[in-house]
């Protein structure tokens, strides 16, 4: 009993000390999500958790308000950054999502819009390599923890146990909760604390997925059955001065097999691509040919 009342113990103590750096992220919704004081001055959220990015609001520990700003946002991460300006509050203990394993007991984090703490508590049951979102982002770790994101759960902080924040919880399919890793995080909080967006790389192609006939894929020595034509060219893009043309099938980039365009976006959204020349092989004439394309960077709306 001794035992199992030291680790009830050190569980509160655990969310306590790590819920010093909880808020909530008061966006005109009707839960509030959290958020987490990621680094001095800067909080990140859940972004498809919000319905505005203007007159927000946090919720600190004393069930007092302070103003945030909005940095950036990016939906395929399902990242927001905001500005809190002066006023100290504690900052999470980040660690690296790299340390946990299948069966490390862990708990979710989240701040209520009155000020109050809440805490769930859970295994981690399922690690594994990066993936690609639904909205095409890259996140460095699949994470899911076996915990229940209840209404206000989304936007805070994974936490182990011992204390150290390892990435942002977020609604999975069917409410499942997952976990964006703290090197996606960190990721997006650079670009957009030094750009106020996400850069993404660009070759000024239209491309559609296109499936490869049989004879063809075998004669090349191909693994895909599908790849990715070309139907579009902009005049002096990256692609054009390549010497990229309408008809050609990319099979390959950067030494990634391509089957659909989701592939090409998703290596494009690597931000360290850009403005490096890489290799693509592409079907043209029924052989493979060698191409390299110095990455652009994907203009943005306004631009």
């Amino acid at each position: 009993m001794s035992s199992l009342l030291a680790l009830s113990n050190s569980l509160a103590d655990t969310v306590e000390q790590a819920g010093s750096a909880v808020v909530a992220v008061n966006a005109g919704t009707r839960v509030s999500p959290s958020g987490i004081h990621w680094r001095n001055g800067i909080i990140v959220t859940s972004d498809e958790s919000l319905q505005r990015y203007d007159d927000i609001t946090i919720t600190l520990s004393n069930g007092s308000t302070a103003p945030v700003t909005l940095i950036g946002h990016d939906s395929s991460t399902d990242i927001a950054v905001f500005k809190l300006e002066n006023l100290e509050i504690p900052v999470a203990k980040v660690g690296d999502a790299k340390t946990l394993k299948v069966g490390h007991l862990v708990l979710g984090l989240a701040r209520g819009s009155e000020g109050d703490l809440r805490a769930a508590m859970g295994a981690v049951s399922v690690v594994s390599g990066a993936w690609r979102s639904m909205n095409g982002g890259n996140i460095d770790q699949f994470i899911r923890p076996d915990i229940t994101l209840y209404s206000g759960f989304a936007g805070g902080p994974l936490v182990d146990a011992a204390g150290f924040v390892v990435g942002m919880n977020t609604s999975g399919r069917r409410g499942t909760a997952l976990t964006i890793p703290t090197a996606t995080v960190d990721r997006v909080v650079d670009q957009l604390v030094a750009k106020g967006r996400i850069s993404k790389g660009y070759l000024g192609v239209g491309m559609q997925p296109v499936r490869l006939p049989k004879n063809l894929k075998t004669a090349l020595n191909l693994t895909s059955a599908t790849g990715v034509i070309v139907v579009n060219v902009e005049s002096s893009g990256p692609a054009d001065n390549a010497g990229v043309l309408l008809g050609d099938v990319l099979v390959r980039f950067d030494g990634v097999t391509v089957g659909d365009t989701g592939d090409v976006l998703a290596l494009l959204n690597n931000s360290d691509r850009i403005g490096k020349t890489v290799n693509v092989q592409v079907v043209r004439g029924g052989v493979l040919v060698d191409l390299a394309i110095a990455v652009g960077e994907r203009p943005t709306k306004e631009e």
